[in-house]
């Protein structure tokens, strides 16, 4: 799993974090691990950061440390939570291109959380949308694109949701129940 900050631990270096599912689940020696951890970091275009901490990273690279952590145990599958959610899209592309190539080299299912369309549309195979719990809609980005399912359209074509008049309207739709019988009148406080 890549998490969304990464997830790294401060108080370790890269090359500490990266080690730490290795050291925690396997018997591999500690020369096997410092080789896994330098593959690894190299994997993802760190190589040479096996001591830097944390701190010392851009965002773009904490990222790539998360994933390099995230393959130390050679997943069949690997999960990102919005892995390019507050980097530029310079360095945002980079990470698309990472998992693009992880994807390749390494035959495995890759699942991303993203609401990051242009992002969805380069990297996916297949893709679900999901509103309050459901699966509304789930096809290939070409059939994500020419869906006509309104929840769909308003995701893709990147439409808000309509105003709510009332602060107990709103909250009457958050909780889906019936509407109440109102005794005032229109406009004052309730």
């Amino acid at each position: 799993m890549s998490f969304q900050g990464g997830a790294l631990f401060g108080s370790m270096t890269v090359g500490e974090n990266v080690a730490l599912p290795l050291r925690e689940h396997t018997k591999l020696e500690d020369s096997t691990i410092d080789i896994m951890v330098r593959l690894k970091l190299d994997q993802v275009g760190l190589s040479g950061y096996e001591q830097y901490m944390p701190s010392q990273l851009s965002g773009g690279m904490k990222k790539r440390a998360a994933v390099a952590r995230a393959l130390a145990m050679d997943p069949e599958i690997l999960f990102f939570d919005e892995p390019s959610a507050g980097l530029d899209p310079i360095i945002a592309a980079g990470i698309d291109q990472l998992i693009l190539d992880l994807k390749q080299a390494f035959r495995m299912t890759i699942i991303v959380v993203t609401h990051e369309l242009a992002s969805a549309f380069l990297i996916a195979d297949r893709m679900v949308l999901i509103n309050k719990g459901d699966v509304v809609a789930m096809g290939t980005a070409k059939e994500m694109q020419n869906s006509t399912h309104p929840r769909v359209r308003q995701f893709m074509d990147r439409v808000p949701e309509p105003a709510v008049a009332q602060e107990l309207d709103y909250l009457q739709m958050l909780t889906e129940q019936q509407p109440k019988q109102r005794s005032q009148t229109p406009g004052k406080s309730r």
